[in-house]
């Protein structure tokens, strides 16, 4: 058994979940100046989760499924997790953001499984707090340990793949590493580097057997 380990957003979406809830707050460009923080390893992932999903107080849930329903595909996203899944890879999203996303994302692309946080809510409104399975800048990389174990598989037999700081962690424990249309902290520690937003260029790659 193999393993593909994928950030979601900006990578197998388009975007970034808490942004295009913040734009129907009308916070976008905000949310976005931390979220590029974080990403860029300038700011504590853990500090900037929180502060953002703060901002979100108010937005009724039934507009952030809604939301999270029509988050935009990442080109080449259905073809990559189908080719590896082909190639006897388990493919697997870890993400920062909201089940509210990852879910439904599971469900279109047909991973195997889904790691991510929770906006927690009261009488159909978020309250602006979160928790969850990724909260931490190292969360990421103690949960593909746990996988690694729990199913057996080398650091030889993974790929991992992202575009910001909080995916650095999981480099760590992967032969794999794929930085997709990343910031420069990420690029710095892969061996596939692609700057193209195609994600079938991953299958495309000699390394991905």
């Amino acid at each position: 058994m193999k393993l593909a380990v994928f950030d979601c957003d900006s990578t197998l979406i388009d975007g970034e979940t808490i942004e295009f809830l913040a734009a129907a707050c009308g916070i976008e460009a905000h949310v976005k100046r931390i979220t590029d923080k974080a990403m860029n390893g300038e700011m504590d992932f853990f500090e900037s989760l929180v502060e953002r999903a703060a901002f979100l107080k108010g937005l009724s849930v039934e507009k952030v499924d809604e939301i999270c329903a029509d988050l935009p595909l990442m080109p080449g996203a259905k073809e990559t997790v189908k080719g590896l899944q082909e190639r006897g890879y388990k493919v697997v999203c870890f993400s920062g953001g909201f089940k509210n996303a990852t879910v439904p994302l599971c469900k279109k692309l047909g991973l195997d499984c889904e790691f991510s946080n929770i906006l927690h809510e009261k009488n159909g409104l978020l309250t602006g707090k979160v928790g969850g399975e990724m909260m931490f800048s190292d969360s990421k990389g103690q949960m593909l340990l746990r996988l690694q174990k729990l199913f057996n598989i080398s650091k030889k037999n993974t790929l991992v793949a992202g575009d910001g700081a909080n995916d650095l962690s999981m480099f760590e424990h992967a032969d794999i590493r794929v930085a997709f249309c990343a910031k420069e902290i990420l690029k710095k520690h892969a061996n596939i580097v692609i700057e193209e937003k195609d994600l079938k260029l991953i299958l495309a790659n000699p390394l991905v057997l």
